[in-house]
């Protein structure tokens, strides 16, 4: 019997703006020691990759994410495992919450190993445990649970009266050594929450579960059928496409695309409310190791060590006559002085400063810029794009400045503007120049020119990233200005 670790990457994590934004998320965001949330999830997962025991072979890891984010999600999977493990991505067209995301991660494993009694852990990418080993062990307790029917949780020991989580009511032991589930718990007031942790017995639900593809499948039959039947009709015609990485060790992803009009049909439900408050055989394992959901400032600022005065500091922050002040700021020199129970949240293009009390009602501000439709509540000045990314650094009346990264191996579309020129000057690395009919390579402090509806790309030929500066001039600067003609990615021509 194989463990088949299902990362559920969908979310937008609007409480961590300004860091965290539509078009690049928290668990996409470097936030702990340089790397990301969901980076640190599939590295805990990894040693769950190969199987229970070691006749097991399974070395495959899945994760559903949002159509848009295929490239961010990739990357990351490209770093964090070899080619002897099958990676498989399931992109959804649009979010339909985790009991969609769920049933079609069964569904794929049905369709492509045939196999019912294989076990699938579905873990958030966007939490925080920094003990993996014991993570893996408070996993595999569940294990008899789950091979047995039953559809195993795993809730946290509580250390606080937070009114930010669900809880879960344990019940009886069981012979598996697991509890059973008396009931979930809504998320509860103040008063509440301090009254369940005085009664005892309850744990933080933290939407991890272990299940065999069949008792997944069954219980969405008998409590979500229809929910069931769209993801079914979706993944009847789901396209695939398979992509090598630009990783120095090639590697295959698989991606896996839902029909859009089945998907989208389906109805929008949490397994929690679809099927776990409703199926009987449910049980819980408690995981009584350090973790974190970070879902505010304030859960961020917990990870970093405080000072005598309460104080915490991420990046290049300096604090005088402060207590209790968080402040991240990673791009430049940012005094507080004087200040108490603050988060300070700096970014090239955006500043968060709010009362700590207040941290969970930072997306509400994003409501009001998305609104406003103002950028910054979707995306940042640095753009990810598969090829590399982009930083808008100055802009003004009919010009733009843009630094450019592209990664190895890796090439822009070859395309054409109508509206506008641009110049090209490489910083680091060897860029390779197709420019109408002439393809030529610029090395360190070379330069070129693009006229306006000259077709041309950029390409990176070298083993080190390619960085370079791009000033665009013209009478329209948008991205939609761009004609493709031929694209590596798959975007539209």
């Amino acid at each position: 019997m194989n463990i088949i670790p299902v990362v559920l990457c969908g979310g937008s994590g609007t409480r961590l703006w300004p860091l965290s934004r539509k078009s690049f998320p928290k668990q996409f965001v470097p936030l702990i020691d340089n790397k990301s949330l969901l980076q640190l999830t599939l590295e805990r997962l990894a040693p769950l990759c190969t199987g229970i025991t070691e006749a097991d072979s399974s070395h495959h890891i899945m994760c559903v994410a949002s159509e848009e984010h295929r490239f961010l999600v990739s990357d990351v999977l490209e770093a964090s495992f070899t080619n002897q493990t099958k990676k498989t991505v399931l992109l959804e067209p649009v979010g339909r919450n985790t009991a969609a995301a769920m049933a079609i991660a069964a569904l794929t494993v049905q369709q492509q190993i045939n196999a019912g009694d294989d076990l699938l852990l579905f873990c958030p990418s966007d939490h925080h445990i920094p003990d993996a080993s014991a993570f893996k062990q408070c996993i595999l307790k569940g294990v008899k649970a789950a091979a047995n029917g039953s559809i195993v949780t795993f809730g946290v020991s509580p250390t606080f009266p937070s009114t930010a989580y669900g809880y879960i009511e344990q019940g009886e032991y069981r012979p598996d050594g697991s509890r059973q589930v008396c009931r979930f718990i809504e998320k509860p007031n103040a008063e509440a929450a301090q009254a369940l942790l005085f009664s005892g017995g309850v744990l933080w639900n933290a939407g991890i579960f272990l299940v065999t593809v069949g008792a997944l499948l069954k219980a969405l039959k008998l409590h979500a059928p229809d929910i069931l039947a769209a993801c079914q009709e979706s993944m009847a015609a789901h396209e695939l496409d398979t992509i090598q990485t630009h990783s120095l060790y090639l590697q295959s992803i698989d991606f896996i695309k839902p029909s859009i009009k089945a998907f989208t049909s389906c109805r929008s439900e949490s397994i929690d409310y679809a099927v776990m408050e409703h199926f009987k055989e449910v049980a819980v394992v408690p995981f009584e190791g350090q973790w974190s959901d970070v879902g505010s400032w304030n859960a961020v600022a917990d990870l970093s060590l405080a000072d005598d005065h309460g104080n915490r500091v991420q990046g290049q922050g300096q604090l005088l006559n402060a207590s209790n002040t968080f402040v991240h700021a990673p791009y430049r020199t940012v005094v507080a002085l004087g200040t108490q129970n603050l988060l300070i949240i700096d970014t090239p293009d955006a500043l968060l400063v709010a009362h700590r009390d207040h941290a969970e009602n930072v997306k509400e501000v994003v409501q009001i810029l998305d609104k406003a439709q103002l950028p910054q509540a979707v995306m940042h000045r640095k753009v990810a794009r598969p090829w590399g990314w982009y930083d808008s650094v100055d802009a003004g009346n009919r010009f733009q400045v843009k630094r450019i990264g592209v990664k190895p191996g890796a090439s822009l579309s070859l395309q054409m503007h109508h509206h506008r020129a641009e110049h090209w000057i490489v910083v680091v690395g060897t860029a390779k120049v197709t420019r109408g009919n002439e393809t030529f390579l610029l090395s360190e402090n070379q330069s070129t020119y693009i006229p306006i509806g000259e077709v041309h790309r950029l390409s990176n030929p070298g083993k080190v990233d390619l960085e370079m500066i791009e000033v665009q001039s013209g009478n329209y600067l948008g991205e939609d200005d761009i004609v493709r003609f031929e694209d590596t990615y798959g975007r539209a021509t």
